[in-house]
């Protein structure tokens, strides 16, 4: 299951993680994060122990969200070493999500 991400554990869950991070920006009332919110959670099975697999709730976390300048939802981040190594705007399909993770491996 994806980690749920907050505007207080981002730093210690994303940006000191010593995996690769994935981090789904959505919210409950988009339709298009509905619909790769289904492939995130797929994703968090078949990467376990590889990489995190998280989501954040751009309502509830403003903070976050800002700090990475995501106006759009679905926004995925995918982080390395505490850095932005790439990132996906809209709902797109589930072989490009893993084929830019597939990338930071």
């Amino acid at each position: 299951m994806a980690v749920e991400i907050t505007d207080a554990n981002f730093e210690e869950l994303v940006l000191k993680s010593d995996k690769p991070v994935v981090v789904d920006f959505g919210a409950a009332w988009c339709g298009p994060c509905r619909m790769i919110g289904p492939v995130i959670e797929e994703m968090a099975g078949e990467y376990e122990g590889k990489a995190v697999i998280a989501k954040v709730n751009v309502d509830e976390n403003p903070g976050v969200s800002a700090q990475f300048g995501v106006r759009n939802i679905p926004t995925v981040l995918f982080i390395k070493n505490g850095e932005v190594a790439d990132k996906s705007v809209g709902a797109v399909p589930k072989a490009q999500l893993t084929e830019k993770l597939d990338a930071l491996l």
